[in-house]
């Protein structure tokens, strides 16, 4: 489980592809975790399997991970989301964001607007139910709050902080940004 706050944006070092998964290799500042530690990728939750650097990670993507998430388009060089995962008594300043993707959406703006970034994202229409405004959801890991739904459209703003220490700093037009829904609304708005 996480919270939403990013603690790095990592590069991709390497990827291997085989016949069903991808091995990444990713470079990070981040420190505390372990082979066998979950670790936040761009929203996605993966399991650390090796550490070949002190800075260096290694995770496994699957075959269904693939399929629900941007992963799919990663490359070596890109740079991605990266949070540690909570541990007992962590402060947790965002949401809990479980890492488990829902859907892909696409961003359609990112545009300052009095020093800080409105951003539209176009949502499947399926996860309209779980979005609210003033809700919380996880964009690419990043938890933030919903200020406008318009049909598909959800509009939410970034401030400073917040757009120079993610991958949104170097985000643009049609994108794809993972989406996981807030949990609560999930299993509330799920009966």
């Amino acid at each position: 489980m996480f919270s939403g706050i990013i603690q790095d944006v990592g590069k991709i070092v390497s990827l291997s592809k085989f016949d069903n998964f991808i091995r990444v290799s990713i470079k990070s500042n981040i420190k505390g975790y372990k082979i066998g530690s979950s670790i936040c990728c761009s929203g996605i939750c993966l399991t650390v399997t090796s550490m070949p650097d002190k800075n260096i990670f290694t995770v496994d993507v699957s075959p269904e991970t693939l399929k629900k998430t941007n992963a799919n388009s990663w490359a070596k060089n890109i740079i991605i989301n990266i949070e540690n995962s909570l541990k007992l008594g962590d402060e947790i300043s965002g949401h809990f964001v479980f890492g488990h993707i829902d859907e892909i959406g696409h961003l359609k703006l990112i545009k300052e607007v009095s020093n800080c970034w409105l951003i539209k994202i176009q949502i499947p229409k399926n996860l309209k139910k779980f979005i609210a405004k003033k809700g919380s959801i996880s964009l690419n890991g990043v938890s933030l709050t919903i200020n406008k739904v318009a049909g598909d459209i959800i509009e939410l703003m970034l401030i400073p902080h917040t757009f120079k220490n993610t991958t949104f700093a170097s985000s643009k037009q049609n994108d794809l940004i993972n989406i996981e829904v807030d949990m609560l609304a999930r299993y509330s708005l799920s009966r």
